[in-house]
């Protein structure tokens, strides 16, 4: 009996450090791929990098201002609806019920103000507050903006530090809230969630995410303003995003490996896509206001260029979530049933992979719909046929994201799947000489799980009473044979 408990004991903890020479074995076979592929992203990233010069550009900085002008920040302290005229003509000091009761007297179109108590100091100011602002979203005591101090302008005589312009225009004009408290809480509430469930993996992803910004802020940015191929400068730059963000967050292994490979072939998949796309659907951000901002800034500038790098950027994150929960799977799979066939064990993990496919392809679908709101709203309001609007100059390119998103995020599934099959199986994993588990019926993931816990069993059982557990193997491989 003692016998048989200690042979059941070595079955059950033989498999780890044979686990450990298998990976790295595959870590020997994925680095022969892997290590010119990223010699050669970075000599292509070498030599594309940008110059970082700004030399013909002429875009107007609106934050510029002008001689004597101030952006200066404030605490709102009071809110009033008065005549536009009327409020132009009287003190900030006068009471709101006056203020009303003088601007529907006069019977002008009104207008919204703010008494702001400033950052700096002093006695409150009057705020003009933008149309738009005052219609969307409105302001409320005790926000904190930011407005245009004209006082001091040169050629504005004003009334007073807080009176109007000597012309009639308000010396002092709302520009935008100060979002910076909420934005840092929202950013310190997030890692705190991140680092508290996920732990150091979730730091490294959070630190892997600073790294990534920092090549598309310093690389693919100015390489598209200087005029860089997009294609090349797309994929280039996130396959260096790719390589830093999984390594450094899920460490050197070969599922790391696996889901990296799966990766660039799911980014090749959607470059190839984007650059078709791009030209055949004539994407051109007709329409944008941005995308004619920057068509007249330099003739360096190609929109198309920046849409197709768009295209592919948008689906990093996504693609990188699939292909290394794709390549885990085939890893867990694996070591619960080592002798179980590459085609079973394809079909088990793409169970996995399908299921991961159907909600991943709404994430993105609503993403971008969630995005482009305000566009899908004034489409909605024009009454146009549902394809004509998807069609149109507004949709089109959103559509086009989701579509060649999703093809290059759906056939990386497969491909990642297939790649892990052969890599755990040119590893080759067994149980002291012998396979683990045969699971000639095994039919989804659940059955694989089963199938390697009745083997265990019949392992230790089989060291209790005899060989009848190796004698079973002996025939099914001589079966197999």
């Amino acid at each position: 009996m003692g016998s048989g408990h200690s042979h059941g004991h070595t079955g059950h903890s033989e498999p780890t450090p044979q686990a450990m020479a298998a990976r790295r074995k595959a870590n020997r076979i994925l680095a022969a791929v892997l290590i010119p592929l990223t010699l050669l992203t970075l000599a292509a990233m070498a030599a594309l990098w940008p110059s970082g010069s700004k030399e013909g550009l002429t875009l107007a900085n609106p934050y510029n201002a002008a001689p004597g002008v101030t952006f200066d920040t404030g605490r709102i302290q009071r809110v009033v609806t008065e005549s536009c005229t009327a409020a132009a003509s009287q003190a900030p000091q006068q009471g709101t019920q006056g203020a009303q009761q003088e601007g529907q007297s006069d019977g002008g179109s009104q207008c919204t103000f703010a008494f702001t108590e400033p950052d700096k100091g002093g006695n409150p100011v009057k705020v003009v507050i933008n149309p738009d602002v005052a219609k969307s979203h409105g302001v409320d005591v005790g926000d904190s903006i930011r407005y245009l101090n004209l006082t001091n302008a040169q050629g504005a005589a004003a009334a007073g530090p807080n009176g109007p312009a000597a012309n009639g225009a308000p010396a002092y004009i709302f520009v935008d809230f100060v979002r910076t408290m909420p934005i840092i809480l929202l950013a310190a509430l997030y890692a705190l969630v991140v680092v508290a469930v996920a732990r150091w993996r979730g730091l490294r992803a959070l630190i892997g995410l600073v790294g990534a910004y920092f090549v598309l802020v310093s690389f693919m940015l100015p390489g598209l303003v200087e005029g860089k191929p997009p294609l090349l400068l797309a994929l280039v730059g996130s396959t260096v995003i790719m390589i830093g963000v999984l390594y450094f967050a899920h460490g050197f292994s070969a599922r790391t490996s696996t889901a990296l490979l799966g990766t660039i072939f799911g980014l090749g998949i959607t470059a190839l896509l984007a650059a078709w796309a791009t030209d055949a659907a004539n994407l051109a951000g007709v329409g944008s206001h941005d995308a004619a901002t920057l068509a007249n800034i330099s003739g360096n500038i190609s929109i198309s260029g920046i849409i197709l790098c768009g295209l592919i950027i948008s689906g990093l994150g996504v693609l990188n979530d699939v292909t290394i929960t794709q390549s885990s799977a085939v890893w867990e799979l694996y070591e619960l049933a080592p002798a179980t066939s590459a085609r079973k064990l394809f079909t088990s993990a793409m169970r996995i992979g399908r299921d991961h496919i159907a909600s991943t392809v709404y994430t993105i679908a609503f993403a971008y719909a969630g995005a482009a709101l305000p566009i899908l709203i004034i489409v909605m309001l024009y009454d146009r046929p549902l394809g004509e609007a998807l069609t149109s100059a507004e949709l089109s390119e959103e559509v086009i994201r989701t579509l060649v998103g999703s093809i290059g995020l759906v056939l990386a599934i497969p491909v990642t799947t297939l790649i892990a099959v052969l890599v755990v199986k040119a590893t080759g994993i067994r149980v002291g000489g012998q396979p683990a588990v045969t699971p000639d019926d095994v039919e989804d993931t659940g059955a694989l799980a089963a199938a390697a816990a009745v083997a265990g069993e019949r392992t230790t059982a089989g060291g209790a009473s005899g060989q009848p557990a190796e004698t079973r193997r002996g025939r099914r491989a001589a079966q197999s044979g």
